[in-house]
């Protein structure tokens, strides 16, 4: 991941550009945590690192279903109400490493599916209360431009918190990540010397 998204020479180009800066940008938020750290609530917020890398990774998961579905609506999953409940939870079995396997998986999925999927077709609009009713359908384009919105909203919050879990911002966080040299306007973030 660097600091930009990558210069893009089409539409495409820059949906998945932006996309995976987006993506990257929560195992930005999640690196040198422990699974405990992982799921600390250190704000008034409920949400916890891990608990949105799940959401966003249930979130992806959906759009990627709708998109791939199109022009047909979304199979829907039985258990999609437990699911999404589950998203929202960081259980004591839970691990960083599962969390962020399930979310690399889906994240390349959504990257593939930008350069296969014909961005004018229309997907069919969920029936759900926060859904207008006055919309039959988005286009796939629409389907990707509303998961950057939903994953850069979230990753404002991975950012927030994680700066209140040690003190680690997101700048330190991506040049520990890509081991960047130290600069007098940037430290590399590297975890505290334990006692």
């Amino acid at each position: 991941m660097s600091a930009h998204a990558p210069a893009a020479p089409d539409e495409r180009s820059a949906l998945r550009g932006f996309l995976h800066q987006q993506q990257e940008a929560y195992r930005n938020a999640a690196y040198g945590l422990t699974d405990l750290q992982a799921g600390t609530r250190p704000t008034a917020s409920t949400l916890s690192i891990g608990t949105l890398i799940k959401h966003t990774t249930f979130v992806s998961r959906g759009w990627l279903a709708s998109a791939l579905a199109a022009p047909g609506p979304r199979p829907e999953s039985a258990d999609a109400a437990e699911a999404w409940a589950d998203a929202w939870r960081w259980e004591e079995s839970d691990s960083l490493a599962t969390v962020l396997g399930a979310y690399d998986e889906v994240c390349a999925q959504v990257l593939d599916a930008i350069t296969t999927v014909d961005l004018d077709t229309p997907v069919p609009v969920p029936d759900a209360p926060w859904f207008p009713k006055d919309v039959e359908a988005w286009s796939v384009r629409w389907v990707w431009f509303h998961l950057l919105e939903e994953l850069a909203r979230h990753a404002g919050h991975a950012d927030i918190i994680r700066e209140a879990i040690d003190g680690a911002a997101s700048i330190e966080l991506l040049a520990g990540r890509e081991g960047w040299p130290e600069m007098p306007y940037v430290k590399p973030w590297r975890p505290a010397a334990t006692v």
